[in-house]
């Protein structure tokens, strides 16, 4: 499992429109990986989650998950549409 794989299923595991959920790479260089997450308007109050703290989750377990294998620093960008 790749790290867009592993984001996408955190992310489909809050969301309720599960089929609408799009992680997608955006940018990588030698130290960082960039990441876009494209969720439905309405599942955006669940997956930042009061004060952003899911979001705050999310980035810390995917960040870990890339420490154990790439090694680089992740940058998720989370947007509606």
């Amino acid at each position: 499992m790749d790290i867009v794989e592993y984001t996408k299923f955190l992310i489909t595991s809050i969301a309720t429109d599960k089929d609408m959920v799009s992680v997608k790479e955006i940018g990588s260089d030698e130290n960082c990986i960039r990441l876009e997450v494209l969720i439905k308007e309405t599942d955006m109050g669940s997956v930042i989650g009061k004060s952003g703290m899911n979001a705050k989750a999310i980035r810390t377990l995917v960040q870990a998950y890339s420490y154990l294998h790439d090694k680089k620093k992740v940058l998720i960008n989370i947007e509606a549409f």
